[in-house]
């Protein structure tokens, strides 16, 4: 059983039980769970891990309204010349709760899908040296799906300390460049979603990104390794276990 993501006038819609009425992501948080992602991506810029990583499971909002689903083209924006893919694993919330205790989340998951979410890696560097961001970095395309798979069919995966055991590879134009799992992150599941329903409400349809896993991503494989940022013609398809496989041709 796999449940329909629905481009619309107003975005791109979730449904999230069968037969049910599609619902619009109300927000997006994305963390940066993936120790590996990390401390490569800033052992390249010469930077040693923050302390506060291992404390805190950290995110930040992005737009719903830029998501896109399986074969829709995705556009760099204006001035980009450093466009990146992001191999990730994203749970779509099905039960509103508030300050949702780490063992309770499950009771308020929809299910999982594979998100890329990419990012102008040029513009991000300009962004993040004000001390803010990323911003529009972000804010031009994410993609979700090519569905969703509800929880009740990833059981037999869900390890103990909240962790979702599936293998994740990224291919641009055939060619394997990145492969994970979802297993590896640092923080599980109920890490994230009670850091993210602290003090808020999390609504149905709301989405929420692990980050990305490692190896995930030309930044932290190297442009030199990878073949170069993405173009214009690449197509770029990210594969999870169980999940599917989310096509994205780079217009």
């Amino acid at each position: 059983m796999s449940l329909p993501f629905v481009p619309s006038p107003t975005g791109l819609t979730l449904t999230l039980t069968p037969g049910g009425q599609p619902v619009l992501p109300r927000t997006f948080r994305d963390f940066y769970a993936f120790e590996q992602h990390v401390k490569t991506c800033r052992a390249a810029r010469g930077l040693e891990m923050v302390p506060q990583w291992y404390e805190i499971p950290v995110f930040y909002f992005s737009n719903p309204t830029s998501l896109i689903g399986d074969g829709m083209p995705a556009k760099a924006p204006y001035g980009c010349k450093e466009l990146d893919y992001e191999l990730e694993l994203a749970c779509v919330i099905g039960t509103p709760g508030r300050d949702i205790h780490p063992q309770q989340w499950q009771q308020h998951v929809a299910g999982f899908c594979v998100l890329n979410d990419f990012s102008a890696r040029d513009l991000q560097r300009q962004e993040v040296a004000v001390g803010l961001g990323p911003a529009k970095a972000k804010d031009f395309a994410t993609a979700i799906g090519p569905h969703l798979t509800p929880l009740s069919a990833l059981q037999d995966v869900i390890t103990p300390d909240g962790r979702v055991h599936l293998e994740m590879t990224a291919t641009v134009n055939g060619r394997l460049l990145s492969r994970g799992n979802a297993a590896s992150m640092h923080f599980g599941w109920g890490d994230l979603i009670a850091r993210a329903s602290r003090d808020v409400t999390l609504w149905p349809g709301d989405l929420i990104g692990s980050g990305t896993v490692g190896t995930g991503c030309i930044l932290e494989l190297t442009p030199t390794v990878a073949g170069g940022w993405l173009k214009s013609g690449d197509v770029v398809e990210l594969e999870i276990e169980r999940l599917g496989k989310l096509r994205s041709p780079i217009a």
